[in-house]
């Protein structure tokens, strides 16, 4: 199990252990964190699973889609420069002890 950090806009965080090879908005949504909506099921239409990565490990990450990049340009809350999908993030040993921020808002 690979062990992620959801962090709310206020600070709390929940420690998930999140299957090697599930994404981390599917294991959000399975854990009722808060923050992180997933509409489309992580079918990369909805944008509803927008976070912030932990800027220190996002080399670590597959670079995004042209797909996604794309929705990130249509997120409710601030796009940053550490801004990802959290539908196209899979967990895997090298992301163990990740840090997410979810935003304020989706929609």
């Amino acid at each position: 199990m690979i062990r992620i950090h959801y962090v709310d806009p206020d600070g709390n965080t929940t420690t998930l252990n999140v299957p090697d090879g599930q994404n981390l908005m599917q294991a959000a949504v399975q854990n009722g964190i808060d923050g992180i909506v997933g509409e489309c099921g992580g079918s990369l239409v909805c944008a509803t699973c927008h976070c912030y990565v932990d800027p220190a490990r996002l080399s670590e990450l597959n670079p995004p889609t042209e797909e996604e990049l794309e929705l990130l340009e249509e997120v409710a809350a601030q796009r940053k420069d550490n801004s990802r999908l959290s539908c196209q993030i899979k967990a895997s040993a090298a992301l163990d002890n990740l840090s997410i921020t979810t935003p304020e808002t989706q929609y």
